[in-house]
């Protein structure tokens, strides 16, 4: 099953409210598509910043008060 950049692209949305399993998937899409030289530069490019925005809110959510690297 193929599935456009823009659907991967709109999924990362959603990462913070649906369970693990739906998460990692989305996001491993998200890998396939932007290691994948099919996809136009500029959805590869959207997806990675979408996915590096989400990355980036989930340490910030899960690192904090006491926690740290």
């Amino acid at each position: 099953m193929d599935i456009s950049p823009k659907t991967i692209y709109h999924n990362l949305r959603w990462l913070d409210s649906v369970d693990v399993a739906t998460s990692a998937a989305y996001r491993q899409l998200a890998q396939d598509a932007i290691a994948d030289s099919d996809i136009s530069l500029t959805w590869r490019q959207a997806i990675s910043d979408r996915l590096n925005r989400a990355n980036h809110l989930l340490a910030m959510l899960t690192v904090g008060g006491e926690d740290s690297y």
